[in-house]
């Protein structure tokens, strides 16, 4: 371990994971890191020492000028720390690096031995799998873990997956096998236009992970690339006749498993998600921004198909269920990659990782929990 700083004094920390490669489809989550360690002005306090983790045949290091010097950067994860203030501030330990080659084990060790000296509460690690879910939906994000206890208070999958993992799933169970509450979330990234950047995706697993640890993360231009990035996609598909036919079946697919969802009681939590999340009035930011404290505007994900709260003064609208199945949040297809369960998930993209492995440009992640 190469310790860049001292280690700070921090405040109920979380500890967020995200590792390019296998299991990082379109670059969802490790991006997703990246915007909060930006969002939040991450100061970095220690990294990995490369020589024991990564084959720089694989993973080379670059090159560049530092005002007429030249430097190297080696490829390695580095942690840092962003604080959030408010009237409960709370610290993020921010884990963001490459899925090492070698030395797994001593790996997870290395992190671990960290959130211990920091008194991390519980390790969330980002995933992102493709899968057969169209571009057009909202993105899937299962949250799943290998605590029963965990699961049922926090109302997440149990894993059952058994197959190739990455090194998310290896940290998962180290978590797990050391006393460490560990979640992982994995978002379903569109197998047919997997390469990134996926800001949709990106998007869906903060809005996840603003659920999960109950913190308004600032998404800054993330919706209008999500948009921009959709449209993009529907020009592409609507060119080509068989993509345009494919996409509506996956549509068709995703839309009839959703329907079990459109009950009252499904309406219900997510219209209680959304009651979380608003702040009195409107705000100044106007429709589609969230505020904290009564000043920071935070841009909402308005066209994820999120339903918005209605506004104070007017009696809430009852959903339909059309808009249930459709249009809700990625929160009501949790636990499901495509509309169905964590295996399924988990198989289709397996199948895709297996001749990504073989190849080495790792983006097919597994959908290993």
């Amino acid at each position: 371990m190469i310790e860049l700083e001292g280690v700070p004094e921090l405040i109920d920390p979380v500890m967020v994971a995200a590792f390019e490669g296998w299991n990082d489809a379109g670059d969802a989550a490790s991006t997703a890191v990246a915007h909060l360690d930006r969002e939040w002005k991450g100061e970095v306090f220690a990294a990995l020492d490369a020589e024991d983790y990564y084959d720089f045949q694989v993973n080379r290091p670059t090159v560049f000028l530092d005002n007429g010097v030249r430097k190297i950067t080696w490829p390695t994860t580095r942690l840092s720390v962003v604080r959030i203030g408010g009237d409960k501030p709370r610290d993020l330990v921010l884990v963001r690096g490459i899925e090492p080659s070698m030395r797994w084990r001593s790996f997870c060790n290395e992190l671990l031995a960290f959130a211990h000296e920091l008194g991390v509460e519980m390790v969330v690690i980002l995933g992102a799998l493709l899968g057969d879910t169209p571009h057009t939906r909202p993105v899937p994000v299962s949250g799943v873990t290998s605590d029963p206890d965990l699961a049922r208070t926090m109302d997440l999958e149990e894993t059952r997956y058994e197959g190739p993992t990455g090194i998310v799933g290896i940290l998962q169970e180290a978590c797990t096998h050391a006393g460490v509450p560990a979640v992982s979330l994995w978002a379903a990234v569109p197998h047919y236009v997997s390469q990134p950047p996926n800001p949709k995706a990106t998007l869906a697993l903060l809005n996840r992970l603003e659920d999960l640890i109950g913190l308004r993360i600032p998404l800054g231009e993330l919706p209008e690339d999500a948009r921009a990035w959709q449209l993009g996609v529907d020009q592409l598909a609507a060119e080509d006749s068989e993509v345009a036919e494919y996409v509506q079946t996956l549509e068709e697919a995703r839309d009839t498993a959703e329907l079990p969802e459109a009950s009252g009681e499904a309406i219900a939590r997510e219209f209680e998600r959304y009651l979380r999340r608003r702040e009195p009035g409107t705000g100044p930011g106007g429709p589609g921004v969230a505020t904290e404290g009564g000043d920071s505007p935070f841009l909402r994900d308005t066209g994820s198909g999120r339903t918005r709260p209605p506004k104070p003064e007017r009696p809430a609208p009852e959903p339909s269920p059309e808009e249930t199945s459709g249009g809700t949040a990625e929160g009501t297809a949790e636990g499901t990659t495509g509309g169905t369960g964590e295996e399924t998930a988990e198989e289709s993209a397996g199948s895709a990782g297996s001749a990504e492995d073989s190849s080495g440009d790792g983006e097919n992640g597994d959908s290993e929990k």
